[in-house]
């Protein structure tokens, strides 16, 4: 432990995944955070040199800012297993699971949990000839922030063209019409509801760009969905072995009920830039955001 009052904190950022500038803004918010809850707190922008930089500095906990592959789907977390250094939110396996989202699904469906109707597929075959009865989606079935996301409308004469960048295999998945609602796990703890309502598709720029969305917290919602989006939220992060915290998000059809309630996916790190969901339904219960960032560095671990 360092010698002060409380641990030296590396929040690790950056990285080379499609979500680069989401996660330097995360680590960016979260390092301030940190220091003004008295941490001594280095910025690390990981790197291929990631393991020389957490040596040379020899921090007694990593805060995991990450975002995308690599730094969400197990593959640092394995890394600071090995170098035994404790880090906060999810650990190997559960963060490998929730990235792949074909295997998260799989992890629903055996935890009763509802999920859209959704398969891989090559990309040849999904640009030759509708894989699923549009309306559907094509995405990357292992990245997050919207990257990559093609929506094909129910009257499309042709399937989508999918550019050079997406991946070989790609997620295909019916389209649930209705409202985007998440919720955040904090420990065991579901915070609240959020209604996300924006004026089309919550892409990336809906996520992120100031003004992008309209965030009504807690969601105006019948109690009976209310508590099933806490429910299912609180059991898809156990189903998961989620650590820390996670973000489910959610389709709600309205005119279905609670039959029109699905889980969209798990985020096992979810945003924490001035425009996330997190920080906001965190502040909405009680939690300041360096208290919810403290909370992360205290909960973090090595499972060795």
């Amino acid at each position: 432990m360092s010698s002060g009052t409380h641990p030296k904190v590396a929040v690790v950022m950056g990285g080379p995944s499609a979500e680069r500038e989401v996660s330097l803004s995360t680590g960016r918010e979260c390092a301030a955070a940190l220091r003004q809850a008295g941490y001594e707190v280095i910025e690390v922008d990981a790197g291929l040199d990631l393991i020389d930089q957490l040596r040379k500095h020899a921090p007694d906990v990593v805060f995991n800012a990450l975002h995308g592959r690599w730094g969400e789907d197990g593959c640092v977390q394995g890394l600071l297993e090995w170098q035994r250094i404790p880090y906060t939110h999810s650990g190997v396996m559960a963060s490998a699971l929730a990235m792949d989202k074909e295997a998260t699904k799989a992890v629903f469906r055996a935890e009763g949990l509802p999920v859209a109707e959704s398969r891989l597929a090559g990309k040849a075959e999904v640009m030759a000839g509708h894989v699923l009865p549009p309306p559907y989606v094509v995405k990357p079935y292992n990245e997050g922030s919207s990257v990559g996301v093609y929506i094909v409308a129910e009257d499309a004469a042709a399937p989508p063209q999918l550019s050079d960048d997406m991946p070989e295999t790609v997620m295909v998945e019916a389209f649930l019409p209705g409202r985007e609602l998440t919720v955040t796990v904090l420990g065991e703890r579901a915070l609240t509801v959020t209604d996300i309502v924006t004026d089309g598709w919550y892409d990336y720029d809906a996520k992120y760009k100031t003004g992008g969305s309209r965030h009504v917290v807690p969601a105006d919602l019948p109690g009976e969905i209310f508590e099933a989006c806490l429910d299912h939220a609180r059991r898809a992060h156990r189903a998961l072995g989620c650590r820390g915290l996670s973000r489910t998000d959610f389709r709600w059809d309205e005119t279905r009920g609670l039959d029109g309630l699905a889980i969209l996916e798990t985020n096992t790190q979810p945003g924490m830039t001035p425009t996330s969901l997190t920080p906001e339904q965190a502040e909405k219960v009680g939690i300041s955001f360096a208290d919810l960032c403290r909370f992360l560095v205290e909960d973090a671990s090595c499972d060795r």
